[in-house]
């Protein structure tokens, strides 16, 4: 069986469901190896599509799916709301719109654990919907990794000239240093390599280790980090046959990066991976969670309520990261 891709729609009220149908639309899902399916909601797909001055019919499909027919293609759809579409207000999003996107995510999930599916590419939700329908997890990715038992995760954000791995995320600046410990270096350095081993086809991935302070601290001067906390980890690691280095001075490396001399850059905190990623791939990162026992990406953006309804939201983002699902599921 040619398992399928799973798309998960995202917030009825943000550009998930636009970028969707413009990506279909256009015809990025043309050529996949494999079968794709949006987890969503047809009334809102054909609102958004109204977006594009475009009207599919809708016929059913296999399974209590609904197909969406517009010229030769069709998008399958496995319909698990039924909001009412032309009430939504664009930017909006309440409990309801929380509770349809949380029951997308967790549907595609089942799907990829128990193997039905060969891995699952969400657009973007909207945290506080999600929170006032009871969800008690920060975002999707904290969510996933509970229902898959995995007490340790890493986002990678991922173009095709610079990969970034993060030691901390969503966290204030001045309680990174507060929270590296060589224990979390270490973790991240591992399950990086792994990754780029199993989903990236990488037999020996190298892998460029980001200092925290300025000039990789300056043998202590600038900070003591690197010593105490980031080049421990590096050797253990090297020990364990991973081809790491560092600390590197992040002032520096990104230059070598992007030319291609390591695979990927693990870094201390948010800004110092996104800040390069975005500079290089602003339309087309793609963000990927390492570490779970399924392929899980995700377009690098938000709603974009302020774009929702207008059709200017680019899909690239969100076609990088159906192309990427497609590459690390393997062959169908």
């Amino acid at each position: 069986m040619n398992r399928p891709l799973l798309v998960t729609m995202g917030d009825p009220t943000g550009i998930g469901p636009e970028i969707i149908v413009k990506a279909w639309r256009d015809g990025a899902f043309d050529r996949l190896s494999r079968p794709l399916t949006v987890v969503g909601d047809v009334g809102v797909l054909l609102r958004a599509a109204a977006v594009y001055g475009t009207a599919p019919a809708v016929k059913p499909a296999a399974d209590g799916a609904m197909n969406l027919c517009g010229g030769e293609r069709q998008l399958t759809v496995q319909p698990l709301s039924t909001l009412a579409a032309a009430a939504l207000t664009y930017g909006a999003a309440d409990a309801a719109c929380g509770q349809a996107m949380l029951a997308y995510i967790e549907w595609a999930c089942a799907r990829c654990l128990d193997g039905s599916a060969a891995g699952m590419v969400t657009a973007p939700i909207s945290k506080s919907a999600i929170h006032a329908a009871g969800c008690a997890f920060p975002g999707h990715t904290e969510l996933l990794a509970e229902r898959c038992g995995v007490a340790k995760v890493v986002m990678m954000l991922a173009g095709e000239r610079l990969k970034v791995a993060l030691v901390t995320t969503h966290l204030a600046l001045r309680d990174v240093a507060k929270v590296l410990t060589a224990a979390e270096i270490l973790a991240t350095i591992r399950i990086t390599a792994a990754a780029l081993r199993r989903d990236f086809g990488l037999a020996a991935p190298r892998l460029a280790v980001l200092a925290l302070n300025p000039h990789a601290g300056e043998d202590g001067l600038f900070g003591d980090e690197e010593v105490r906390l980031i080049a421990p980890a590096i050797a253990k690691a090297q020990a364990a046959g991973i081809a790491a280095s560092g600390p590197h001075s992040a002032d520096t490396l990104f230059h070598f990066a992007a030319q291609g001399a390591y695979d990927a850059v693990i870094c201390m905190y948010h800004d110092q991976g996104l800040i390069p990623l975005k500079l290089l791939h602003f339309d087309d990162g793609v963000n990927v969670t390492l570490g779970l026992p399924i392929v899980r990406t995700s377009v690098d953006h938000g709603t974009a309520y302020d774009l929702a309804g207008t059709g200017r939201a680019s899909a690239a983002s969100l076609i990088a990261a159906v192309r990427l699902a497609e590459k690390m599921a393997g062959p169908g």
